[in-house]
């Protein structure tokens, strides 16, 4: 039997999937935007086996289209995964006492850096504000990345968003947050504005028109070509403010996985996979000891960037945070473009948080 697999289209999401499954799997790819905000439900009543983001799980437990994967393998199992997953990857998958996904692949955002043209990469937010007044310095504000922008930062400056049901973050943080941004992006290259993560480390990487972004998705594919470093601090020795990202590998309702296609996700947990065949086939692996491995391909990309990986933000994971997260960025762009004030726009992303939080209460 061979079952249909769906990530997203990118040699990182792609490669090493394709070439480990054989005829046991037939994976299709849907776009990064898709990743982000596609319904999760469609996706399940289409594919056997789904590569998500964690902030989709409380949509997923809300239609029931995920199998708990303690059905599936052992309690040791999930627990030697989970000592031996980098950070909150592994967690990022558990909800209600569940584990609904295996971290696959781990990232979360950090800074990437044209050396040449920036110098040594800033560490702390300050020094981002400097350079921007002297090279082309770009947020990643496009979809969903405007709010993870604005919420990383904000967990640099000490304060995680969304702590509390009917609070998405306090005023003296929210607005110091929309200040520094809109600092950066009013000298930001304009044609960068509309580019996803992959698209601002194309263009970094096969241009001169673009020389640092201090908040964007770490990909190892691009680490020849760009220098990947912790994400900035808002003080000397802070706390590297950043939103996990990463990928989950579940299987959907529909599917009835054979004793074949388990051992086969056991295989993609295990260290030889994750230390030597991910890596081979651009993959991000999830386990630390391959992040740790000095001889890794890409070992610098993961030295760099293994201190905010581990203490990465987690975000909301309740059914109708994707809407709230969509609806923010926008708010936050819109502020970025002096189209709404400050406050205005702070009012307006915790409107927004209040309103998707009693949604879900009103579903329960």
């Amino acid at each position: 039997m061979t079952y249909a697999g769906l990530t997203w289209d990118h040699p990182r999401g792609y490669d090493a999937l394709a070439a480990s499954a054989g005829d046991l799997v037939h994976w299709s790819v849907q776009p990064l935007e898709g990743f982000e905000s596609h319904p999760l439900d469609d996706l399940c009543a289409r594919y056997d086996l789904v590569v998500l983001d964690h902030p989709h799980l409380g949509e997923a437990l809300a239609a029931g289209c995920l199998v708990p994967l303690d059905d599936l393998f052992t309690s040791e199992e999930l627990h030697r995964w989970r000592a031996r997953s980098i950070g909150s990857t592994m967690r990022s998958y558990a909800m209600e006492g569940v584990q609904w996904a295996l971290p696959l692949d781990a990232a979360t955002q950090v800074a990437a850096t044209r050396t040449d043209l920036a110098g040594e990469p800033p560490a702390i937010w300050d020094e981002v504000r400097d350079l921007a007044r002297r090279a082309p310095v770009a947020l990643s504000l496009a979809g969903p990345h405007a709010f993870l922008t604005f919420a990383s930062v904000a967990v640099a400056l000490g304060e995680e968003p969304a702590a509390h049901p009917d609070e998405l973050i306090g005023d003296g943080t929210g607005l110091a947050v929309l200040d520094l941004l809109a600092d950066v992006d009013s000298l930001a290259p304009a044609e960068t504005r509309t580019l996803n993560p992959i698209g601002l480390l194309e263009l970094m990487s096969r241009t001169d028109r673009l020389a640092h972004c201090p908040l964007v998705y770490g990909y190892v594919t691009y680490a020849d070509r760009l220098a990947f470093t912790d994400a900035p601090t808002a003080r000397p020795g802070g706390l590297p403010g950043s939103t996990l990202g990463g990928t989950g590998l579940a299987v959907s309702s529909r599917c009835t996985p054979s004793a074949d296609l388990l051992d086969h996700m056991r295989w993609l947990m295990s260290s030889p996979a994750q230390r030597e065949f991910l890596p081979r086939h651009n993959g991000q692996p999830s386990a630390r000891s391959a992040w740790t491995d000095t001889s890794i391909a890409g070992a610098d990309f993961y030295r760099r960037t293994t201190a905010t990986c581990e203490q990465a933000w987690v975000r909301p994971r309740y059914d109708g945070y994707i809407g709230f997260q969509t609806a923010a960025s926008a708010v936050v762009r819109d502020a970025l473009a002096n189209e709404t004030g400050h406050r205005a726009a702070l009012e307006g992303m915790r409107t927004l948080y209040r309103a998707s939080r009693a949604a879900e209460e009103g579903r329960t």
